[in-house]
């Protein structure tokens, strides 16, 4: 071969070396983050924590907890358009949606799905058996995406809230702080999993403190109002919001409502507390969510879901509103000042 061939060769040869390479080096991979609620922006590019919006358009409460999601994740090495790609889907509130959001996320092949959600865990769990999931649920096994906390099987691991076991808890708190109310309204979601569960608990709570408990049912933004209508006309004096990612989508809504209805209302996470929500017991949700995004980066490094057993909160907060308090006229027991991890003045 002559000279001036081989080089030519040589060249040609080379200049199919980046494609080639291209072709071996694996793809950045994708988390489908299935939500239940409302995108806190763009679906595709979520807000950073350090760029807060505009003061004419409200924070979403979704906004803290996927900072804490994308926190999760770069704890275990993964940073969202670096070395990790995120498919956002939201149902807005309309649980019906995330069936055909998860179907399209399992076509799409993604790595694992985050689902933030009991509904859209469920959802992901009917659309795929070998796409990994990661969940972020009120009660795993009552809700039957696994059958066991140690040994969850199949291809779904993650969290679990503890949000029905602490119902009655709060029920005694507010009796504790409103010893005067005789009736008791419980307010849920019928479309949650839990919610057979949760009255059923409550009532037992309710039972056992000598009260009254009238049961109420929303799960649209209208029937929160009728639901609170029906509440003065029952003359409710104390009201439990039962956990549920539409009624944390609606905290500005619920904690207007009970403020203008003059109502004494009790909510599981702080996040209603610091809207001006009488008073908080639960877990972190911020917390939850870094949890959930170390469980997520797991999973992407290669562990199985059947491996990784489904974690619980150890530590629960107890966060109380004294401004409200005063504008409801209440006096707050030492003794729950005392044990409050947090008091807004």
């Amino acid at each position: 071969m002559r000279r001036r061939d081989f080089i030519i060769s040589l060249a040609g040869g080379m200049g199919g070396w980046p494609s080639a390479l291209r072709a071996q080096q694996k793809a950045m991979p994708v988390v489908g983050y299935l939500g239940a609620g409302s995108a806190p922006s763009s679906p595709s590019q979520p807000p950073s924590p350090s760029q807060p919006p505009s003061p004419s358009q409200p924070p979403s409460p979704n906004q803290p907890l996927l900072a804490a999601f994308r926190q999760g994740l770069s704890e275990t090495g993964y940073v969202e358009e670096q070395n990790l790609a995120i498919e956002y889907r939201w149902a807005e509130g309309h649980y019906d949606r995330l069936p055909a959001s998860a179907a399209d996320l399992v076509a799409r092949k993604v790595d694992v799905i985050a689902a933030s959600t009991t509904p859209s865990a469920l959802a992901a769990k009917d659309a795929t058996t070998t796409i990994p999931i990661v969940f972020s649920v009120a009660d795993p096994i009552e809700s039957g995406l696994v059958a066991s906390l140690a040994r969850p099987g199949a291809n779904l691991t993650g969290i679990s809230l503890l949000t029905a076991e602490l119902m009655p808890k709060r029920l005694e708190l507010l009796s504790e702080l409103v010893p005067h109310a005789r009736v008791i309204v419980l307010l849920v979601n019928p479309s949650s999993a839990t919610a057979e569960r949760t009255i059923r608990d409550v009532q037992e709570a309710a039972r056992a403190k000598g009260v009254q408990l009238s049961i109420l049912k929303a799960s649209t933004e209208s029937e929160i109002d009728a639901a609170f209508a029906t509440l003065a006309q029952q003359q409710a004096g104390a009201l439990v919001v039962s956990p549920d990612p539409f009624f944390l989508s609606r905290r500005e809504q619920l904690v207007a409502l009970a403020t203008r209805h003059a109502v004494p209302a009790i909510y599981e996470w702080r996040e209603f507390a610091a809207a001006g929500g009488l008073i908080s017991y639960g877990t972190s949700l911020t917390g939850i969510f870094r949890q959930f995004g170390i469980y997520t980066g797991k999973i992407l490094k290669g562990a199985k879901p059947a491996d990784l057993p489904v974690q619980q909160p150890t530590t629960f907060e107890l966060v109380v509103n004294l401004k409200t308090a005063k504008a409801l006229g209440l006096t707050v027991p030492p003794s729950i000042l005392a044990r409050a991890d947090e008091v807004i003045e």
